[in-house]
């Protein structure tokens, strides 16, 4: 068996097609027992492009609908933490990024456009291919460490068993995904449910989301990234209100365990401290990122050049990206996007990366297949 016939179930139309007939008979109970309209968040960029990718809101009832949240790791990062970047490039260090990170805006200019101008900027892979590059010169070099709880732990383990090279130095700009959450449904919604991140909970646990039923009392699911996944996830949260009866669900259980990945998350305690962290557009959310511990404060490239940048600027004119972050927007409420907003030439962060909403919809018809649906509606 190959690997594409290990995933060919989970992408069967007939099979999708029998999961979207369970999911509109639930809903037709659900609007009769008044749930006008019933929101499900999925709070990870790859869910993201499943469901514009395969079309799936377009099988959705019309009371159902299914929106992004803070699921991009590049999205959220201040621009001035990319302006730090910038600086170091310019006047430092050579600075290896990710190349979804490299055309994010930051306040004036991107790590690409600063490139151009003759910046010293490399794009890389991951952590691993920083080391190899770092050791191949005596040039004093940082990595650009962005992402979630996917990504953090590679670079921790490495801090820990002290594998770095003497010239590699750490641009911290981690953030932690569960405190995200937690800050939006701390506020004023309308969220009927949650698809939680199946790649982060590879490392933090399915047991990590169970705050979500049990102190905000919502469903829960931990999801795949096919289409069955993310549908098997709609029925699951669609029947537990009809049931009445919260609680926690690991559909992905092919990948993710209750407990996570024990090993990861013991690299991340050992190398870093938990602080407040600003996210991009949205201010500081408490305890939702990472700094290094003082034992190896001597790898932190702040403290290394003491880089000095102005006040960022996050959000640039009427740009959404702050709202579509936290669910309360979608990219067509955005007067720039497909307009002024393009790929080519990204305002907000959200039209860059692979797991922007906006890039998402721009690149697969989102915004196509929410016109369709509702004239059909």
């Amino acid at each position: 068996m190959s690997i594409r016939d290990f995933w060919r179930p989970f992408q069967e139309r007939k099979i999708a097609e029998k999961i979207a007939k369970k999911i509109e008979e639930i809903a037709l109970k659900l609007e009769k027992a008044g749930h006008d309209k019933i929101k499900i968040m999925h709070v990870c960029g790859t869910h993201e492009h499943t469901v514009t990718y395969y079309g799936l809101r377009s099988l959705l009832p019309k009371n159902v609908e299914v929106i992004a949240g803070p699921g991009c790791p590049v999205c959220i990062v201040p621009a001035r933490e990319i302006d730090e970047a910038i600086e170091l490039a310019k006047n430092h260090a050579k600075v290896f990024t990710y190349g979804d990170m490299y055309r994010v805006p930051g306040s004036y200019e991107s790590l690409a456009q600063a490139k151009a101008k003759g910046a010293d900027v490399t794009v890389v892979y991951g952590f691993i291919d920083a080391i190899r590059l770092a050791k191949e010169t005596n040039q004093d070099v940082v990595f650009f460490g962005v992402g979630f709880e996917t990504t953090a732990p590679t670079a921790a383990s490495y801090i820990v068993n002290e594998k770095i090279p003497k010239n590699l130095h750490i641009l911290m700009s981690y953030r932690i995904t569960v405190p995200a959450v937690k800050y939006i449904l701390n506020v004023e919604h309308d969220l009927g449910g949650i698809i939680c991140p199946g790649h982060v909970s590879t490392i933090i646990g399915a047991g990590s989301w169970s705050f979500i039923s049990e102190t905000y009392g919502l469903p829960a699911v931990i999801a795949g990234f096919e289409p069955i996944d993310v549908l098997l996830a709609i029925y699951e949260i669609l029947t537990q209100i009809l049931d009445g009866k919260a609680k926690t669900v690991n559909e992905y259980r092919r990948v993710v365990k209750w407990e996570g990945n024990i090993t990861a998350k013991e690299y991340l305690r050992k190398a870093f401290l938990v602080t407040d962290r600003n996210w991009r557009g949205i201010g500081i959310i408490p305890e939702s990122g990472w700094v290094l511990k003082e034992k190896y404060k001597h790898l932190d490239a702040r403290e290394k050049f003491q880089i000095k940048v102005g006040e960022g600027i996050d959000i640039k004119g009427n740009c959404k990206c702050a709202e579509i972050i936290l669910g309360r927007a979608i990219p067509t409420d955005c007067p720039y996007f497909g307009k002024a907003c393009k790929p080519e030439h990204p305002i907000g962060a959200c039209m860059v990366s692979s797991e922007g909403t906006c890039a998402i919809w721009y690149k697969y018809g989102g915004h196509l297949i929410r016109e369709l649906v509702k004239e059909t509606e």
